[in-house]
């Protein structure tokens, strides 16, 4: 049954036109991922302060404190040798809480108002991160209550990108759909940004304000989604996008709009009719099935490529800090504040994704590349990367942008053009679960990579890179029949073009 309209939005409606309405979406949905990712940050931030080396700071004066202690600056239960392990768990609490939950939230997504979805688990998420920095305050030094709400914060976020996907794709069709998402997709690494920069400003002092000012955010954005939200471009009387092209028009064929051009149908121009927000019930597709949903053309492939990309990502945004703060010696804050270039170049990657893709039509192609040059940059960052500030600048960007780019073009345009695939003949209830198993799936790499950099780093930082390389490679030779067929259809097109040339 379709959602009432967010009761925001009901004075906007006279003034309504597609481009609006879809440049209003688009901003919206950024802001509402970039609180996501803004309150994951914190903790890969604040691990450095939770284990430091004590020998290098001031002891206060203070008769609790005996001489001998050796790690009177650490955060209990963090202050044994182990704790590398410790702080993995704690990550990996949240990822597979994350990964397992993925694969349920998208059959939710469909099925619940995405508006009353989204504002519920933006609250939720607000508050497990709050009491995550609020153990600090409290003096809690138990391992059992961080690994608990991290478990309860990584299942509530899974709220989150099948339902600002399914979104995004309900108003936007398929034309220059990489682009577009590329740009978007930045709301990842502009999320990040913001959390290490909040998370930077209390780490030497009360780090307990990482987690809860982020957390307060997050849950402000929550109260504005549910007030503006709009789900459906239907809902406010605009066109539905065309979602795929073939020889003639589809399903979607007597409403074409693409990507913003065109006036909204303006029925009612009153203020009195604009009021009447809601609309009446009518006969919807079935929403596909699990099964259903992996027998599209390339979900399985993309799924397990992303997987290994995932994996890669997440280690860095969760160990980046603390590897520059061990091997480049710079303060906990510092740190944080150098990781944030990875994320400047995930940026640019994702918006060059975007872009390339959507001229060559060849997004296996595009990801498969990126991911090839990813490998021997890492390796370089790893071992020249530490050499002087201005190497580690230029690494952490290109870096980045080699990383996340194809991360970036999986989760956004490719699942958006699955979950529209032409096999499923215009129902559009298939895009929440395709997001939700390709990201599911990727979460399951997201998990293990912070999992794996914490058990590998006790024996050296160089079998880290080593780990993330092979990860990397594997992510491309899962696309290696996707590129195949892409290249087949670039040489039937050039085929094409030289026969018309010749008539």
């Amino acid at each position: 049954m379709r959602s009432s309209l967010a009761p925001g939005v009901c004075f906007l409606r006279t003034f309504s036109r597609d481009s609006w309405f879809r440049g209003f979406i688009l901003l919206l949905t950024f802001f509402i991922y970039t609180c996501y990712h803004m309150s994951r940050k914190p903790i890969s931030v604040v691990k450095s302060r939770l284990h430091q080396n004590c020998s290098e700071l001031v002891k206060p004066i203070n008769d609790s404190y005996s001489l001998n202690d050796t790690t009177w600056c650490d955060w209990a239960p963090f202050d044994k040798n182990n704790y590398k392990e410790l702080l993995g768990a704690v990550d990996n609490a949240f990822l597979v809480a994350y990964a397992i939950g993925m694969f349920i939230s998208g059959i939710f997504g469909e099925r619940l108002p995405l508006r009353y979805y989204l504002s519920a688990g933006m609250l939720l998420s607000g508050l497990f991160t709050s009491l995550f920095g609020l153990g600090y305050f409290w003096n809690i030094h138990m391992l059992w209550y961080f690994v608990l709400i991290q478990i309860c914060n990584g299942l509530v976020q899974t709220t989150g990108w099948p339902s600002v996907v399914t979104c995004v794709g309900n108003w936007f069709g398929k034309g220059k759909r990489g682009l577009i998402m590329g740009i978007w997709n930045s709301h990842t690494s502009v999320g990040n940004i913001l959390g290490s920069l909040i998370a930077g400003v209390w780490v030497n002092e009360q780090w307990g304000l990482s987690f809860v000012v982020p957390g307060v955010l997050t849950a402000a954005m929550g109260v504005l989604t549910f007030l503006f939200l709009i789900e459906y471009p239907e809902d406010v009387d605009c066109t539905t996008p065309q979602h795929h092209t073939s020889d003639g028009l589809d399903e979607n064929q007597d409403n074409p709009a693409d990507l913003g051009n065109g006036p909204c149908i303006n029925k009612e121009s009153s203020l009195e009719s604009a009021a009447r927000c809601s609309k009446e019930p009518r006969a919807q597709p079935a929403a596909i099935s699990f099964l259903g949903a992996l027998r599209i053309p390339g979900v399985v492939e993309f799924s397990l490529c992303l997987l290994f990309a995932k994996l890669v990502s997440y280690t860095f945004l969760y160990w980046l800090p603390l590897y520059i703060f061990n091997v480049a010696h710079f303060s906990a804050k510092q740190a944080g504040d150098l990781s944030t270039l990875f994320d400047v170049g995930g940026i640019m990657g994702g918006i060059m994704a975007g872009l390339i893709s959507d001229s060559t039509n060849g997004r296996a192609t595009t990801c498969c590349v990126m991911l090839i040059l990813a490998a021997p940059v890492m390796f370089l960052y790893n071992y020249i990367g530490q050499n002087g500030i201005t190497n580690s600048i230029v690494m952490l960007i290109v870096c980045g942008a080699l990383v996340n780019g194809p991360y970036a073009l999986i989760t956004t345009a490719v699942s958006a053009d699955l979950g529209t695939h032409k096999s499923l003949k215009g129902n559009s209830k298939a895009l929440s679960t395709v997001t939700a198993i390709i990201d599911g799936t990727g979460s399951i790499g997201a998990a293990l990579g912070p999992l794996l950099a914490g058990l590998i780093s006790p024996t050296g930082w160089n079998n880290v890179f080593y780990m993330l390389i092979s990860a990397d490679i594997l992510a491309c030779l899962l696309l290696c029949r996707l590129v195949y067929k892409e290249l087949l259809a670039w040489k039937s097109s050039l085929s094409r073009d030289r026969g018309y040339k010749e008539i």
